[in-house]
């Protein structure tokens, strides 16, 4: 499988400078370590991987792999690349790889982007908050970027199985509510929120359950209605005309738009401040006599130049 392939790479190429970072340890308890928390998942000429360490690696994968952890054969492949790059780590120990050069170098570089990265962090987010002033403004400015068609509410059970539809429908007939219903037997991802899809607009959903949203008053809940995802059973909790959308509803929409340009004007500003702060200088002549690819090419270009024709200068210095 070529997800599991890149999970695998990627398990064993992650995390091998962090173990190297915490001063030698051996194994992923070490020989001073703090002892793993947690049930034991596997056991590696006497250290252990547990629960815990598995849901931390498993906090570090990229959003698209994390699903891998869904089904017992991916955690099982996933456990069993954490095996090997254990073994990887306990023979590295043995012939002192952290201790090397190189990777000395790469632990301070990676300490020094770290830093750095944490320092921005702290200083471009912290100076970035916008206020709700900003956002009120923002939208009462820009009302025309809110306006929406006839929109509604609604809250869905979704079935794949039509023998229980019956049984749904005769929970919510004796009172149970909709909310409940929908967390025990649907199976979409919405059930969570017991079944609720928030506000939209026609042409958002499969045509089949829009028009049987849309035909639904406040309240009432529809018939089984049939879609290439299976059965919904459908209640309608809001209905709103045609107009602006409410400031409070767009507040975050709003903010994830400004926050970008807002973070910027303060990464620009601390860049400033810097260098106003700081004395420094550029030897652009060292800088220059580096070259690069570029500048060869031009230079090659001009070693070939027809006799007679100009040809544009490679560079033009800074004055």
């Amino acid at each position: 499988m070529k997800v599991s392939r890149n999970i695998s790479l990627i398990l064993l190429a992650g995390c091998l400078v962090v173990t190297a970072a915490c001063g030698g340890k051996k194994g992923a308890e070490g020989e001073k370590g703090a002892k793993p928390t947690g049930q034991v998942l596997a056991e590696v000429n006497g250290t252990s991987i547990t629960t815990d360490e598995f849901k931390k690696e498993l906090e570090n994968l990229p959003p698209y792999l994390k699903t891998m952890a869904d089904s017992m054969e991916g955690r099982k492949e996933m456990l069993e690349t954490m095996v090997i790059r254990e073994l990887i780590l306990q023979e590295a120990a043995k012939e002192k790889i952290e201790d090397s050069q190189m990777v000395k170098d790469k632990l301070a570089e990676l300490k020094k982007r770290l830093v750095v990265e944490a320092f921005l962090k702290k200083k471009v987010e912290a100076s970035a908050n916008i206020a709700d002033a900003d956002l009120q403004k923002f939208y009462d400015e820009n009302k025309d970027k809110f306006k929406h068609g006839e929109q509604i509410k609604a809250s869905h059970i979704l079935l794949k199985d039509d023998k229980q539809v019956a049984d749904v429908q005769a929970a919510l007939q004796k009172g149970d509510k909709f909310e409940d219903v929908a967390k025990k037997f649907s199976i979409d991802s919405a059930a969570a929120k017991g079944g609720d899809l928030g506000w939209f607009g026609k042409g958002s959903m499969l045509p089949e359950f829009e028009k049987a949203a849309f035909a639904l008053t406040d309240g009432q809940v529809s018939a089984p209605v049939k879609t290439k995802f299976g059965t919904h059973i459908i209640k309608l909790t809001g209905k709103r005309a045609a107009g602006a959308m409410p400031f409070a509803d767009v507040k975050d929409q709003i903010k994830q738009a400004i926050l970008p340009t807002k973070q910027k004007e303060v990464f620009d500003k601390l860049k400033e401040d810097l260098k106003k702060s700081a004395k420094y200088s550029i030897k652009e002549d060292a800088l220059k006599a580096m070259g690069g690819a570029g500048e060869a090419k031009d230079a090659a270009a001009d070693a070939v130049a027809p006799a007679g024709k100009a040809v544009p200068p490679a560079a033009v210095e800074k004055k």
